[in-house]
């Protein structure tokens, strides 16, 4: 299969989303993008843009019109937020899940040759126990169980989702199908929209590098990529016309100590996996703070990534996990953003919170 010439990208405003814009415009790929609120132009990325809502019912036709020619799709768009009441959950597994059955439907019907998907290291079951008490997690490859974090909605529909792109394989459609695990992934230009979906409003962004001490577990190792490092990832995949899952993370994972010196503490304390999660529950039900308890369970049980098969590819993460955290945390200080609505800067919100 050869490179692709014209892709289309769902979620394309988004964290990952503008990094891959920017590795499709190195290429001279011809890309159109799609999302709920259509961005203003872009310096140095030109974009075809389509204004669709993966829920809505008339989602499938739009998208099949907008992958009319296209040589593949990159399916990003998702949200983790909010998850608080039963109708926000039912709107988010909307999107998530039927909005990805609404891509992948239209993408068959289309008859487009290759579609990505976005997936997750939250697809991945839990580690044992003893791993998570030590905080020594396994690197695993791709045939690690995927059975996610039942306490997690974020996990829940990553695994959803993959599950719907499974029943498309067994139904021997002409569209060959990949999906890509990524770890946590940052970059500078993520710090306000990170702050905003996992702190919130009153997430004290001017004590970072000025923290004395940070509770964090033992069980808090996870695997990391930046941006710009996941979005060559995905061009490998695109190029090559892969197939199956592929791992994408940093050689070296983020463990509590890191993250504590990377988020400016003094000194990391060790506290109980059980500690944390109490603390974000009682927080969040009290809509102190938008991040759900399971995101706890989920950076408890996540495992580290063994990425060889990323790696066959040619991939090679050029930025370490530590230096991604760096380069998030140096967004989140300034108030950082990009050009989309979906990466505001601080302050250009008006009032609209993540929670």
């Amino acid at each position: 299969m050869a490179p692709p010439r014209r892709v289309l990208v769902t979620g394309a405003t988004g964290n990952v989303g503008s990094a891959l814009l920017r590795r499709l415009a190195r290429e001279g790929v011809a890309v159109s993008g799609v999302a709920r609120r259509v961005p203003p132009p872009q310096p140095g990325v030109d974009v075809r843009w389509h204004g669709i809502d993966l829920t809505a019912g008339w989602a499938t036709g739009a998208l099949r019109e907008a992958m009319d020619d296209v040589d593949a799709v990159v399916h990003l768009a998702w949200r983790i937020q909010p998850s608080r009441t039963p109708a926000a959950r039912a709107v988010m597994r909307t999107t998530n899940v039927e909005g990805t059955r609404a891509v992948v439907t239209a993408a068959v019907e289309a008859g487009v040759p290759h579609l990505v998907h976005a997936s997750s290291v939250g697809v991945y079951a839990p580690v044992p126990q003893e791993a998570q008490r030590t905080g020594r997690k396994p690197s695993v490859d791709e045939s690690w169980p995927r059975s996610g974090v039942e306490t997690s909605p974020y996990s829940r529909d990553k695994v959803a989702a993959e599950d719907l792109l499974d029943e498309v394989e067994r139904s021997g459609t002409g569209t060959a199908l990949a999906r890509v695990r990524p770890g946590l992934v940052l970059q500078r230009a993520a710090g306000s929209e990170i702050a905003r979906y996992f702190g919130g409003p009153l997430l004290p962004v001017g004590l970072l590098g000025r923290l004395p001490l940070l509770p964090l577990p033992d069980a808090f190792v996870a695997p990391v990529v930046h941006a710009d490092d996941l979005a060559d990832g995905f061009w490998r995949v695109l190029a090559a016309g892969g197939t199956g899952a592929f791992n994408a993370a940093a050689a070296d994972g983020l463990g509590p100590d890191e993250i504590a010196a990377g988020l400016g503490a003094r000194r990391r304390v060790r506290a109980p996996v059980s500690l944390l999660r109490r603390a974000a529950e009682v927080s969040w039900h009290a809509r102190l703070q938008p991040t759900d308890p399971g995101w706890v369970d989920l950076g408890a049980g996540a495992p580290l990534m063994d990425c060889s098969r990323l790696r066959g590819l040619g991939w090679e993460p050029q930025v370490s996990a530590t230096a991604a955290l760096a380069d998030l945390v140096s967004g989140m200080r300034s108030g950082a953003g990009g050009g989309t609505p979906a990466l505001a800067p601080r302050g250009l919100l008006h009032g609209r919170r993540a929670a």
